[in-house]
């Protein structure tokens, strides 16, 4: 199972070998001795799953400390690009983000440490996402920034008219008003 480290510290894209034939295919999607083996010590407590039509952004969403989560994110229908915006003060890569496509027939999965916003938008019909957690959802940890930030400067690979954004989200604050909870560690 190649680990692939990113342009960002900390980011890894993962890509499992698929078994593929005339019945369909077979992949594992997470092996904690593999995790392991590739300095990736994570007990994932929660999964969650989510269903969203075409247009449909979500995020950008973190939990603070001390209540931060890992997140490990695949999709398991449909096509998504899904970002992670860097914020640990100190980092080299702070406030810069990292978008990827994750789809069903890639298989790919990006891991993200504590110390990201995250997000995804929804470039097929409809798409069903799954990541796994190192931490509970706890909702007076909620934080957020908006996701048409300028200073982030996203693309989300859909016209902007066309986003569907909840109401939540879109209140969300700036970039340069993060209060800065998540430290680089090298």
């Amino acid at each position: 199972m190649p680990f692939t480290p990113t342009t960002i510290p900390g980011l890894i894209v993962i890509e499992p070998p698929v078994f593929e034939d005339n019945r369909g295919f077979f992949f594992e999607s997470y092996n904690q001795r593999q995790f392991r083996d590739n300095g990736i010590d994570i007990e994932f407590v929660q999964d969650n799953q989510s269903h969203s039509n075409y247009g449909v952004i979500r995020g950008l969403h973190f939990q603070a400390p001390p209540h931060a989560q890992t997140k490990l994110v695949r999709a398991l229908h449909g096509t998504i690009i899904d970002v992670a915006v860097d914020l640990r003060a100190g980092s080299p890569t702070f406030g810069e983000s990292f978008s990827i496509e994750l789809s069903a027939a890639n298989k790919k999965q990006l891991l993200i440490p504590k110390g990201f916003a995250h997000g995804f938008s929804v470039l097929t019909e409809t798409a069903d996402v799954l990541y796994k957690c190192d931490a509970y959802y706890h909702k007076d940890s909620e934080r957020g920034i908006v996701y048409n930030d300028t200073e982030l400067g996203i693309d989300w690979k859909i016209p902007l008219e066309k986003a569907v954004v909840s109401d939540k989200d879109k209140i969300l604050p700036m970039f340069k008003d993060y209060a800065g909870e998540f430290l680089f560690i090298s």
